[in-house]
């Protein structure tokens, strides 16, 4: 399975639950300022990284495990579930995908400090917002992380996308129901 965190900027809530799923991070305390500013992207992408793809490395079950950034589209995810269902049907792909939309375990300490840090480059607001926002946060992500799990481990061989919307909805679409 391919999975595809995402969020708006690509740079912390993605990013955190990626290093929590690859075991980058603990999943059994809050992880201190250093490990999180030790994190190889964490609030260090820039717009122009939105829509880039970023590999962070298979997990302990073989699955390969990304995060992209979003921007303010709405329509990325969906063009990226659109060419995968041409691609499964033109090229006979067998990989089943999972996108998870990390957006909802943002709180308003992260939303703020990733605007301070990314968008005014003012580091010394935002960073501390940042690391506030993720220990707050963190409760959410590791609940987050955990379901992507047992999602991975419940699904079928046969090839599927699956999507976490915004609003935690799962939805399923099989390219052999098409």
């Amino acid at each position: 399975m391919v999975i595809i965190y995402n969020c708006y900027g690509g740079t912390h809530s993605s990013i955190l639950s990626s290093a929590v799923h690859m075991k980058f991070l603990p999943s059994d305390r809050v992880p201190c300022d250093e490990e999180i500013l030790n994190l190889k992207y964490f609030n260090k992408l820039t717009y122009k990284d939105m829509g880039r793809l970023i590999f962070h490395g298979k997990d302990e079950y073989g699955n390969s495990v990304y995060t992209i950034g979003r921007g303010t589209s709405k329509a990325l995810v969906p063009a990226m579930r659109s060419l995968l269902l041409n691609l499964y049907s033109e090229c006979g792909i067998k990989e089943s995908f999972l996108f998870i939309n990390t957006s909802p375990t943002v709180p308003l300490p992260m939303t703020f400090g990733g605007f301070f840090s990314r968008g005014l480059g003012i580091d010394t607001i935002g960073v501390p917002l940042l690391l506030l926002g993720t220990k707050k946060a963190w409760p959410q992500i590791l609940k987050l992380v955990d379901e992507t799990k047992k999602i991975c481990c419940e699904t079928p061989e046969s090839p599927l996308i699956i999507d976490i919307d915004a609003k935690g909805r799962l939805s399923r679409i099989s390219p052999a129901d098409l």
